[in-house]
């Protein structure tokens, strides 16, 4: 693209300086546009994080904006659900008409039955929280809000009063990627690791995968999925007993370790090795690796976020083994940046302080996962202030509705029925587990409204569908996720298409009506407003500043301590005593593996892991676009060429994948660096090539993985109600 003669750059062209949102990277790119078209992308050379880089999903941003199937005016069904049969509207009717349904739900049934679902917060999490809580309604819920970061969020809080950040890895002696792939996942990430390498970093990975990642590490470890909390609880172990923890940052600075040191005997490598299958020598060698390279990093990664029960508990022994071996707000290290020091944070925009105590009460699946409630988001915003933070993260990551209990609310009516639902970015068939419950549970619904760039399996059982602007017609103003401290700026690179709305025009003109407060007539208003007290105006701020990042400060707990009850690390957690879990951590085998249920291991005799990323897909999207379909046609699963040939398959045939749930058929890929007992599913697949209509809804039930996958409640973590993504008994077989 812009290799023609009418398309090389003239005196007519204008360069934007704009923000990727393909995926949650951030990265900085140039768009050329001319008489309002966009003509070409290139990586920024002078954006702060990406320096250049641009991958093939950017790229492809042209493709997308111009899609011959992007939604481009308000539709509203007309026929039954699922037929496919629309009417175009204008944008006022469709806001006047879902207004009123839901003013008439909140009137007749409270605003607790009317629930917001979002998507992977690259549109405007706390926007959505301010209309939610505005509303009166508690119950807004993503995708991932218990399984993928939301929990890490709020247990490293509780632990030492921020979540940890890994954005210095060129001062780390050693870097761990504990299952995590940064090759796929987070290409900026795995350039800093290859330039510390060259620089004599030692790389560790665990991953039942040789991945990408796990390939060029120093200390590959391949544990049975599931089992990372012991693995972590002997790394514990070999540190304290060989004494290489920092005795002086552990005297100091932490709460409970003596009872840290009787829990952690429990954990001998020897023990640890008949759980996780990982040799004794193998866990003592890593660990030693870790404890005497510092500063070390182990960064954030998803998959501890998925493994059901012993979520928790094992981010909490990652966050413990980070303070304990005084890897902790220290250059190399993992640094507690907190908001910005300046900057209007996300959690003042969310108007927390609007929604009332009796409503708060029914936020669906608290009473029971306690973790996510209200109460204690208040302690974490409490001793955050007290520590010298502004704020807390804001309440869009630690204050979600359970999903698998949304789902069973409306279906149940029990304690009460969730009656309408809006959808935010968010493909809900797509991205929750327990496909065939979400599915029914939809077609309940009184009103179901979606918000989204192209018709989904999820739109079309939609009563409205409202078309939603892409990144490159949006501003964009990052602050880190409400966990990090820079504030990084894109500007619109067009105006929408159509009749195309971005996210906070949706909610705007939809709680306007509802007689909510916006004072900002647009983005480039609000992010002014929040731009204020740095003294920039939004459009000097976007195209000649672009970013600011105070330069980072070390060891902020010997002023302030850490933002905990105790004002240190709690490694025994006070928070979870309190609430009546186990507050230190431990090791609990999963509910459905080999072990717990032998019986169904002969009958389903491989574990079934999925959610690894793989370029060039991001999640469920993607699969419409043609040059990035043409890279990865298929959905593949991964399976060892031994347990292949015993099945009599063969690389790219079309096998069943069966759990309890059901089944779904992807394509084998064979590979030897996957363990011979593990066969890995690729996740997010549809094909918007197929009919929309019922019963395709665009082969939603073909390869789907979440139509396999339990959510039963007495799986989930018990905490922050987690549910077991990542392992699973099934059986594979050819289709």
């Amino acid at each position: 693209m812009g290799c023609s003669a009418c398309e090389r750059m003239n005196r007519n062209d204008d360069v934007k300086k704009v923000i990727c949102l393909g995926c949650g990277a951030n990265c900085g790119h140039l768009v050329r546009v001319r008489n309002g078209r966009v003509l070409d992308i290139k990586g920024d050379p002078e954006q702060l994080s990406s320096q250049g880089h641009i991958c093939q999903r950017a790229i492809s941003a042209v493709e997308l904006l111009y899609h011959r199937d992007r939604l481009m005016y308000p539709l509203k069904r007309i026929g039954k659900r699922g037929q496919g049969i629309w009417e175009r509207v204008t944008w006022n009717q469709a806001m006047d008409e879902i207004a009123e349904k839901l003013r008439e739900t909140k009137e007749k049934y409270g605003p607790e039955a009317i629930a917001l679902s979002h998507g992977t917060d690259r549109t405007a999490d706390h926007l959505e929280k301010r209309f939610m809580n505005l509303l009166g309604s508690p119950n807004m819920f993503g995708s991932g809000s218990q399984v993928c970061w939301c929990n890490t969020v709020v247990i490293e809080c509780i632990t030492y009063g921020w979540m940890a950040t890994s954005d210095d890895l060129e001062h780390s002696r050693c870097i761990v990627e504990w299952g995590g792939n940064s090759a796929h996942s987070s290409p900026l990430t795995w350039r800093k690791i290859l330039d510390a390498k060259k620089k004599g970093t030692k790389l560790i990975v665990i991953d039942p995968r040789l991945t990408e990642t796990a390939s060029k590490a120093d200390i590959w470890l391949q544990p049975r999925p599931g089992t990372d909390c012991a693995l972590i609880m002997g790394w514990l172990n070999v540190i304290v007993n060989e004494k290489l923890y920092d005795k002086d940052f552990v005297e100091s600075w932490t709460f409970g370790f003596e009872k840290l040191q009787e829990r952690v005997n429990e954990y001998p490598p020897e023990k640890v090795a008949e759980i996780t299958h990982v040799p004794a020598e193998k866990t003592r060698e890593s660990a030693k690796v870790y404890a005497t390279n510092k500063p070390a990093s182990i960064d954030w990664s998803v998959s501890l976020d998925h493994i059901g029960r012993n979520a928790t508990q094992a981010i909490r022994a990652r966050a413990i083994l980070r303070a304990v071996t005084g890897n902790l707000d220290v250059s190399g290290g993992q640094l507690l940046r907190g908001v910005h020091p300046k900057l209007i944070p996300e959690a003042e925009l969310e108007e927390n302080g609007k929604i009332r105590l009796e409503q708060r009460k029914k936020l669906l699946g608290a009473e029971r996962f306690k973790l996510f409630a209200w109460d204690v988001y208040d302690q974490i915003d409490r001793y955050a202030r007290k520590a010298g933070f502004k704020t807390a993260p804001p309440s869009a990551h630690l204050v979600n509705a359970h999903a698998p209990t949304v789902w069973r609310t409306v279906l149940a009516g029990k304690p009460y029925q969730v009656r309408a639902l809006i959808c935010v970015a968010n493909n809900p068939l797509m991205s929750f587990p327990n496909t065939k419950l979400v599915y029914e549970a939809i077609k309940k619904l009184e009103l179901f409204v979606v918000h989204d760039i192209f018709m989904t399996p999820s739109a079309m059982l939609a009563d409205y569908v409202l078309p939603a602007a892409t990144w490159l017609e949006r501003p964009y103003l990052s602050t880190g996720v409400g966990v990090a401290n820079f504030v990084i700026t894109g500007d619109r690179a067009v105006e929408p298409l159509g009749e195309c709305k971005t996210d906070f025009d949706f909610l705007r003109e939809l709680g306007v009506r509802l007689d909510q407060e916006w004072p900002w007539k647009n983005m480039e208003e609000l992010y002014e407003y929040q731009l204020k007290p740095l003294g920039y105006t939004w459009k000097d701020f976007v195209t000649k500043i672009r970013w600011d990042v105070p330069t980072p400060k070390y060891r902020k707990y010997e002023e302030v301590g850490f933002a905990t009850p105790s004002g240190k690390v709690e490694i025994y957690s006070s928070i979870l005593e309190k609430l009546g879990y186990d507050p230190l951590p431990n090791y609990e085998e999963p509910v459905e593996s080999p072990v717990s249920m032998p019986e169904l291991a002969e009958d389903y005799p491989l574990i079934l892991i999925n959610g690894g990323r793989f370029r060039p897909m991001f999640q469920s999207e993607y699969r419409q676009v043609e040059s990035l379909r043409r890279m990865h046609p298929d959905p593949l699963v991964q399976i060892h060429p031994e347990t292949a040939r015993e099945l009599d398959i063969k690389s790219g045939d079309w096998v069943w994948i069966e759990t309890r749930l059901g089944r779904i058929k992807q394509k084998a890929k064979l590979d030897s660096g996957i363990d011979r007992n593990v066969v890995h599913a690729e996740h997010g697949w549809w094909f918007p090539e197929k009919p929309g209509e019922e019963p395709t809804l665009y082969g939603l039930w073909e390869s789907n993985v979440n139509v396999i996958i339990d959510d039963d409640l007495e799986k989930c973590d018990p905490m922050v109600g987690s549910w077991q993504l990542r392992l699973l008994q099934c059986k594979i077989y050819k289709a």
